[in-house]
């Protein structure tokens, strides 16, 4: 088995636990293949394998049968959002805060053996598309997600307008710091600190989500997800505003542009070793805690 191992090798913490992961994976004689852009930093470990290959990460994710990640959501997102190009499977080792995604802790790699012997289930997650329509009607550019797609003010906390529609018919019309469009998966993170509602995974739908809207009845919506959910920069005050993937991938919208939000045929599969359900998961993470 040809397995990747991604984290960010620059964090001495991190390094040396995909090390140890590392260990455990030769003992199954997987061929452990690593980013090439750390691969000066391994070898300065005094830690480096023959069995750990570096390569391009446009390879990694064509050829790995399997992708370890050692991080947080952040990193096991952004792994699961490339790996699903291809539907390359991902288990997360949580070296991060909360780890919602995350199947495994440092103290639990025994259970690589479940995996190494195919003993796991795989979590689909699905993803949503977020196309920019300008104000002619042309698509400008598109992206895909696996938590949110938010439009705000970037760094500037300035109130906006934003009308909302779906398939065509307007549902309303919003003036907040900005808008957040979820998947289940991401109903946990930033829709869920602005006052989103927790959706289970194995439900189909989207949530929106005002932040801070300045009138109180402003309210979470659920659509199912073979909505096409449209919202529209009508702002008059801020020319340009921009659109958020993930935290990661920003995109300017002009006013007047169109955010077309639909489901993508992409699923993310992220690997599952332990018999533990969502709501046990939310617990867990809450410190044992209610919601």
């Amino acid at each position: 088995m040809k397995v990747a191992l991604i984290t960010n090798y620059n964090i001495s913490e991190k390094s040396a636990a995909a090390m140890t992961v590392a260990e455990r994976l030769k003992e199954y004689g997987c061929r452990i293949v690593a980013p090439l852009s750390y691969r000066d930093r391994v070898e300065r470990m005094h830690r480096h394998r023959p069995e750990m290959v570096f390569d391009i990460p446009e390879n990694i994710y064509k050829t790995a049968d399997l992708i370890v990640v050692l991080g947080g959501d952040g990193s096991i997102m952004d792994v699961a959002r490339n790996a699903a190009l291809r539907g390359t499977p991902v288990l997360g080792i949580n070296m991060g805060r909360v780890g919602y995604l995350a199947e495994l802790e440092m103290s639990e790699l025994d259970l690589l053996d479940k995996v190494m012997k195919g003993q796991y289930t795989l979590d689909k997650r699905a993803m949503l598309k977020a196309e920019v329509i300008s104000a002619t009607g042309k698509e400008t550019r598109s992206a895909v997600a696996l938590n949110d797609a938010v439009i705000s003010n970037g760094s500037i906390a300035r109130i906006i307008d934003l009308q909302l529609s779906e398939s065509g018919v307007p549902i309303n019309t919003y003036r907040a710091d900005g808008l957040i469009i979820s998947t289940p998966t991401g109903s946990t993170a930033y829709s869920m600190s602005a006052g989103g509602p927790i959706a289970d995974p194995k439900i189909s739908c989207f949530c929106v989500t005002p932040i801070c809207p300045h009138l109180s009845v402003a309210r979470s919506i659920l659509f199912p997800d073979q909505a096409v959910i449209e919202v529209k920069h009508i702002c008059r005050r801020e020319k340009v505003l921009y659109l958020t993937l993930d935290g990661r991938t920003s995109l300017e919208l002009m006013r007047n542009d169109v955010v077309r939000i639909t489901k993508s045929e992409l699923e993310a599969s992220i690997v599952r070793v332990k018999e533990c359900s969502f709501y046990e998961k939310l617990r867990q993470k809450n410190g044992g805690r209610g919601f």
